[in-house]
């Protein structure tokens, strides 16, 4: 794999949690000063804000998935043997997969009805197709990352090598 695309594959998320960070905190701290300095505040800014956050939900889903960070109870991981472990870990990717794509499926349905009625934001008057494609977008890349994992389980299931946990926030 070239370089761009390794740093591309390592860094995606990242920068997009960035971006919609950095939007977020801007948009919001402008409305505050807005509000309490000028008293007036805008309809667009909240709308940025809500879905920034939302943006970020999703990315932020799809960036645990890659690093095994997603909230899960492991007590069990702990009492059994390696290869147990690698199949458990590639069973529940596939149960995960299963619901991203039942969940991809219905919100790509939404994101198809906005854009047959042409519905706009209430305060950027833009179409809300560009906001609904939130959630498609966050199933679809976690769907991506959890096909990598699934491949890198199976391979280091096959060499015989630990499977990967990601990092642990306790031990």
């Amino acid at each position: 794999m070239s370089k761009v695309l390794q740093a591309f594959d390592q860094n995606v998320e990242r920068w997009l949690l960035l971006v919609f960070y950095v939007m977020l905190v801007l948009t919001m701290f402008i409305e505050v000063v807005r509000r309490e300095v000028f008293a007036y505040s805008s309809i667009w800014g909240e709308e940025i804000v809500r879905y920034s956050f939302i943006y970020l939900a999703w990315i932020g889903a799809a960036a645990a998935v890659k690093e095994r960070g997603h909230i899960r109870i492991d007590v069990l991981m702990e009492y059994v043997r390696p290869r147990t472990k690698a199949l458990l870990y590639i069973l529940g990717d596939l149960v995960m997969a299963g619901v991203a794509l039942v969940a991809f499926y219905w919100s790509f349905e939404t994101v198809l009805v906005s854009a047959k009625f042409g519905s706009v934001t209430h305060g950027l008057r833009i179409s809300q197709v560009w906001f609904l494609m939130a959630v498609p977008f966050g199933f679809s890349l976690v769907l991506f990352r959890l096909a990598q994992s699934f491949l890198r389980d199976i391979r280091d299931l096959r060499d015989g090598k630990p499977v990967y946990e990601g990092d642990k926030l306790f031990d």
